[in-house]
């Protein structure tokens, strides 16, 4: 007897095996045709507990109701599913499908006579669905005990015991690897309770649950978060000593046996979250009487047009209906890439390339006499401040001469608009970068002074930029990618922020409210500390942070130090005096203009310095220009005078003619 009880079991064991091993379509198969044989069955029992006929007189009306049923069936997509994640959904479905099956046989008046009482066909759909539940929830158990028993998978629990945790619980339920055993969620209404068979617990009782059930992992369901919401749960979570893996959406569900430590292979599809999550504020909309009135049915010139911001600008300026959109930039990719795109979405656009740098007076002269230009966006500069930093003649020369050719060219050619893009790094500016845009910014007020009998000068002052190319977010999502660390140059480092399509929207509205000179400023709310922001990226990601504290996490901060001429806060405004503008979230602020000539004067005399190639004479006469500009280091009081002789001596020596 305990031989055959033995031989019976390693039968059963062979059989599950095999059944297990099939192919998803021999599984799909497999339960038809048990279906096939059961639901014929099923409307014999029914006929049983109406007391109708014998079950041979019915037998055809059997098959043909059975065929009739599995047709529905697979109309229904019931066996398009995988029984071990099969919802109630599906089952509904499937009990429409038996439903109709049964109502298409009395239609057709087949269930008139003997073989059928009255009231068997609803006996029939009681049965076959009783049946279909049943077998449903029978082989799941199966495929759940024989593919891995529960004690031999890691137990998991979930934060948010919502229609999305739930769904997820369901899923994990039949998974090999991990086993659920419980949620946690923030709504009292929803502990001391059980969901899809588990228990509920308040976040409070999180460190007690995980160490008396071993739990190791802990999946954060909660799709819809805000950026801020993700970031906090994500430092409570982190004290408990579990991983930490954040469910970004219902498509994550397909995924739902995420690895505890990634490794930088798998990781690229958890950074991909959108960056408004970034941003701690809700981004602002464009005013839409504002945002067409420079653009719809103008000429526009977008210089820098294959940049983040300019290729941006030229997609929002596409929407808007212009007659001709002229794009420049000195990158033959970057502009080969923004023309594809333009052609691609708004192919009968009036489109034209031009290669060069904006420098370049001749070439801004062939492309205000090909066309009638209305608007000009001069977003082309050199914005990386380190690079600047250390390239400081050329970007010296890029940014400034930049300005002052667009701006000469814009009321040469009577231009409706002319507004630049600048930086909230020209406000007293530490660094190259940030004194070439504040005298770009300088050139333009000068050029309004100037009496430009035409053309509206203005300029908007951006943040930090997410997204944008040299900005902290790709070089985090990269550092992200590759395991970490991620680097950062001081923990009380503050910047305002704000989306590319915010600031493209900006600086579009700005030209249409222009009076004259004007700078304007996004309203961006408070300033983000780089450290948080690294922070939100890596629990956005997925991952938790390495500290002291937490020495399992997955991601490192480190701090790096300030690079030279770094501020640890930047101003958007050096003065009070801003007020509000037509749109709400833009401020206006007024400058006085230094006299033209003057300014030309002095700009002649920093390319004279430049020429010398003598950082100390540059930074020199960058300080008699912009009298708040403040390099690292400084120019020692001291040496105020020689400064003042070897400026005079720059004056009086030959100035040659600069090539355009």
């Amino acid at each position: 007897m305990l031989a055959c009880t033995r031989r019976y079991l390693a039968a059963a064991r062979l059989l599950s095996g095999k059944l297990i091993a099939l192919k998803r379509g021999g599984k799909r198969a497999l339960m038809f045709g048990a279906d096939g044989l059961a639901l014929p069955l099923c409307f014999q029992l029914a006929l049983l507990m109406r007391g109708g006929a014998r079950p041979a007189p019915a037998l055809p009306l059997a098959l043909l109701l059975a065929a009739t049923s599995l047709s529905a069936l697979s109309m229904s997509d019931l066996y398009g599913a995988a029984v071990r994640y099969l919802d109630q959904r599906r089952l509904a479905l499937g009990g429409l499908g038996l439903a109709g099956a049964a109502l298409c046989i009395h239609l057709l008046k087949l269930d008139r006579g003997d073989a059928c009482p009255p009231g068997a066909l609803l006996s029939y759909w009681f049965v076959a669905l009783s049946y279909l539940v049943a077998s449903r929830l029978a082989v799941r158990s199966f495929l759940q005990c024989h593919t891995r028993p529960p004690q031999a998978r890691e137990a998991v629990a979930i934060y948010g015991a919502g229609d999305t945790g739930a769904r997820l619980a369901q899923a994990m339920q039949g998974d090999g690897q991990y086993c659920p055993v419980c949620f946690f969620d923030e709504k009292a209404r929803r502990e001391q309770r059980t969901i899809a068979g588990l228990r509920v617990f308040p976040p409070e009782r999180l460190a007690e649950v995980a160490a008396s059930w071993s739990i190791r992992l802990i999946v954060v369901a909660l799709p819809a978060a805000s950026g801020e919401r993700i970031v906090a749960v994500s430092r409570m979570l982190g004290g408990a000593g579990v991983g930490i893996k954040f469910l970004r959406g219902l498509p994550d569900l397909a995924d739902h046996a995420p690895r505890r430590r990634p490794q930088p292979a798998s990781r690229p599809a958890a950074m991909d979250f959108p960056l408004e999550q970034l941003l701690g504020r809700p981004p602002v909309q464009p005013d839409p009487a504002l945002f067409s009135r420079c653009v719809r049915d103008k000429g526009v010139l977008v210089t820098g047009a294959g940049g983040s911001i300019g290729s941006e600008l030229c997609r929002q300026i596409a929407g808007l209906g212009p007659r001709c959109l002229h794009l420049l930039d000195h990158s033959e990719f970057a502009l080969y890439t923004i023309v594809q795109e333009l052609q691609a979405r708004w192919p009968k656009l009036a489109l034209r390339a031009h290669l060069g740098s904006a420098c370049n007076a001749r070439l801004l002269e062939r492309v205000m006499r090909s066309d009638r230009i209305d608007t000009v966006y001069h977003a082309a500069a050199y914005k990386h401040v380190p690079l600047v930093e250390t390239n400081m003649v050329e970007g010296l020369r890029n940014n400034v001469l930049g300005a002052q050719a667009v701006a000469r060219a814009a009321a040469r050619h009577g231009v409706d608009t002319c507004v630049l893009v600048s930086s909230d790094k020209a406000v007293r500016p530490s660094t190259i970068m940030g004194a070439s845009k504040r005298l770009s910014e300088l050139v333009f007020q000068a050029a309004q002074a100037g009496g430009a009998a035409r053309t509206v000068f203005s300029m908007v002052r951006f943040g930090n930029v997410l997204g944008s190319s040299g900005s902290v977010v790709p070089l985090f999502r990269r550092q992200l990618q590759q395991g970490g660390p991620l680097t950062v140059t001081d923990a009380a480092m503050e910047r305002y922020f704000m989306l590319i399509p915010e600031a493209a929207q900006l600086v579009i509205q700005a030209g249409a409210m222009a009076e004259g000179g004007d700078l304007f400023v996004l309203d961006m709310g408070q300033p983000v500390r780089i450290v948080d922001l690294a922070r939100r990226m890596i629990a956005l990601a997925g991952l938790t942070e390495k500290t002291a504290a937490c020495p399992q996490g997955d991601i490192e901060i480190r701090y790096v130090g300030l690079y030279p001429g770094e501020k640890l806060r930047e101003e958007l405004l050096t003065a009070d005096d801003a007020v509000p503008s037509r749109h709400p979230r833009i401020l206006r602020l007024k400058e006085q203009a230094q006299a033209p000539a003057l300014l030309d004067q002095s700009i002649e005399l920093l390319l004279l310095a430049c020429a010398t190639n003598d950082r100390w004479l540059i930074e020199a006469m960058l300080q008699t220009i912009i009298g708040d500009f403040a390099p690292h280091g400084g120019v020692p009081a001291a040496d105020g005078e020689r400064a003042r002789r070897a400026i005079a001596r720059l004056a009086m020596a030959p100035q040659p003619a600069h090539a355009s």
